[in-house]
C-alpha cells in the first residue's frame, strides 16, 4: 500500500498540472486530464500488480536483469494500453501517427519507472544506518556487560543447589548469544523470535526472583509469520529494565501476540515506571524499530505506546507474511527440560 501510494499519488498530481497547463488556454482542462487518465491509471495498476507478480523472480537476480524488467513492464503495459484506447482519444489518427502516439507514451512510463527505482533505491539506502544501528545495539546494548556478569553469577549460584538448571541456563545463555550475532536483516519465523524473547526472560527471571512475573497469551499466535530477527526482543527488554528493575514490589510483563485477519498483533504491558529511567535508550530503542518496520513493511506496520492505569502498553502490528515452507527442526524453549 505505501509503495502504491508513493506512485500514485505524484502520478496523478503530476497529470492534473500536465491537464491546466495543455488545457490553459482553452478552457480544455478537464478533457485533457480525462485523456490522460484514460492510459495513466490502468498503467499503473497493471503495471504494480505485474512487478508484483514478478518480484519473487526476479529478487537474486543481477541488477541489470532487475532494472530490465522493471522498465520493461511499465513501458510494454503503457504501449498496449495507448494502442487499445488509441482508437477513442486519437480516432482520426492514422497507423503511423497512432503508432508514435503509443511509443512516446511507452518512452514516458519507462522513464518515470527509472525515477519511481531510483526514489525507492535511495529510500533504502536512507534507512541503511538504522540496519547498522540495530546490528550494533545487539552487539552492544542487548549483550551488555552486566547482563552477562549477572548471569553469569546467577549461575555460579546455581552450581551448587541445582546443577542442572544451572547447565540449562547456560544452554540458553549460549542460545541468545547466538541468536544475538545473527544478521538482524534476516528474516525469522514468529514462533522462533518467541523463544529467543523466552530464554532471555528466563534468565531475567533467575536473577530478579518473584520480582519478575511473566505472563504469555500466544495461543492465537501465527508461528510462520515472518519478521526481522530481534525485533521483539528488545522491546520486551524494555518493559523488563524500565518497568520491573526500578520496582522493589513484583510486577508482571503480559505478553499476547495474535493474528487479526491479515494482520499480527503483539502487545506488551508492564507496570509504568515510577521515577527515571534505570538506563537511557528506550526511546532510541522505539525508534529504531520503528526505522526497521518502515524499511520491510513501509505504512502497514505500525508501532505505538500509552500510559494507562499505572501501565505501560505497547501495540505493535505488522502484515502477516508467513514463510513458505516449514522447517523441519523448530526451536522449542523449557526453563527446565
Amino acid at each position: 500500500m505505501g509503495i502504491a501510494l508513493r506512485v500514485l499519488v505524484p502520478l496523478n498530481a503530476a497529470a492534473v498540472l500536465l491537464a491546466l497547463a495543455l488545457g490553459a488556454a482553452d478552457a480544455t482542462a478537464p478533457d485533457r486530464l480525462l485523456d490522460i487518465l484514460m492510459v495513466l491509471e490502468p498503467a499503473v495498476l497493471v503495471s504494480l500488480a505485474t512487478l508484483c507478480a514478478l518480484r519473487r523472480w526476479v529478487n537474486g537476480r543481477a541488477r541489470p536483469v532487475q532494472w530490465a524488467v522493471g522498465l520493461s513492464v511499465p513501458a510494454l503495459v503503457t504501449l498496449v494500453i495507448s494502442l487499445l484506447s488509441a482508437s477513442v482519444l486519437i480516432p482520426e489518427a492514422g497507423p503511423l501517427a497512432t503508432a508514435l502516439w503509443a511509443g512516446v507514451r511507452g518512452l514516458a512510463a519507462c522513464a518515470l519507472a527509472a525515477l519511481a527505482f531510483e526514489f525507492f533505491r535511495l529510500r533504502a539506502l536512507s534507512f541503511s544506518p538504522s540496519l547498522s544501528e540495530a546490528r550494533l545495539q545487539a552487539l552492544q546494548a542487548r549483550i551488555r556487560p552486566h547482563f552477562l556478569f549477572n548471569s553469569l553469577n546467577t549461575v555460579l549460584g546455581l552450581m551448587r543447589s541445582d546443577p542442572r538448571r544451572a547447565e540449562y541456563t547456560l544452554e540458553n545463555l549460549a542460545d541468545l548469544f547466538r541468536v544475538f550475532m545473527r544478521d538482524t536483516r534476516e528474516l525469522v519465523p514468529l514462533d522462533e523470535e518467541v523463544v529467543t524473547c523466552q530464554q532471555y526472560l528466563a534468565i531475567e527471571q533467575l536473577r530478579l526472583g518473584d520480582r519478575l512475573q511473566v505472563q504469555w497469551h500466544v495461543e492465537q499466535m501465527p508461528g510462520d509469520a515472518l519478521l526481522p530477527s530481534l525485533l521483539l526482543q528488545p522491546l520486551i527488554e524494555n518493559a523488563v529494565h524500565h518497568g520491573i528493575e526500578p520496582r522493589d514490589a513484583p510486577g508482571e510483563v503480559i505478553i499476547a501476540i495474535t493474528r487479526p485477519g491479515d494482520r499480527v498483533r503483539v502487545e506488551i504491558v508492564n507496570p509504568a515506571s515510577e521515577g527515571a529511567p534505570v538506563r537511557p535508550g528506550n526511546q532510541m530503542a522505539l525508534s529504531n524499530v520503528r526505522e526497521r518496520l518502515m524499511l520491510l513493511y513501509d505504512m502497514e506496520a505500525e508501532l505505538k505506546t500509552l500510559v494507562e492505569e499505572d501501565q505501560f502498553r505497547l501495540v505493535l502490528e505488522f502484515p502477516y507474511r508467513k514463510e513458505r515452507r516449514r522447517r523441519d527442526v523448530r526451536r522449542h524453549f523449557n526453563p527446565y527440560r
